[in-house]
């Protein structure tokens, strides 16, 4: 019984966090098709809001794999070892997040940024998103 409540709660986790990375992609599109006239469309903003939901739903719970063989090599010298899908998904989470952030702030104080900066935080979305979905692959190919 208690699986299967802990089963549909990491559903619904995973679903709201699908739905964050969706506003958070709708908020980027909004900003970018407002100032960017050949974005001002449904399909860019579905790809967006698609890619937010993806990566959110992919890379924000990476599970994390520890063993002895990786914690402490033979020889007990310590060696400092990456994770790769860990440092991409909080890079990645934190790009998004903060590429999002920016959109709804920029669109609740009404300013206009020069186009650079708008091309800046639709680069950090894509990119951050694209880290995040790598790092989801990369955790789930390895179960």
């Amino acid at each position: 019984m208690q699986t299967r409540v802990r089963k549909v709660a990491h559903v619904l986790e995973r679903l709201g966090l699908a739905m964050a990375g969706a506003a958070g992609g709708l908020f980027v599109a909004a900003l970018v098709g407002t100032s960017h006239a050949a974005l001002t469309n449904q399909a860019f903003l579905l790809l967006m809001m698609v890619g937010g939901a993806i990566g959110f739903y992919l890379g924000i719970d990476t599970p994390l794999r520890f063993t002895a063989s990786n914690n402490r090599p033979p020889d007990d010298a310590w060696v400092d070892r990456v994770d790769t899908p860990e440092l991409l998904s909080s890079i990645g989470t934190f790009l998004a997040a903060f590429s999002a952030f920016a959109c709804v702030g920029l669109i609740v104080l009404r300013h206009d940024p020069h186009v650079a900066w708008i091309w800046m935080i639709m680069a950090g979305w894509v990119v951050g998103v694209a880290m995040q979905i790598t790092a989801g692959t990369i955790t789930r190919l390895r179960r």
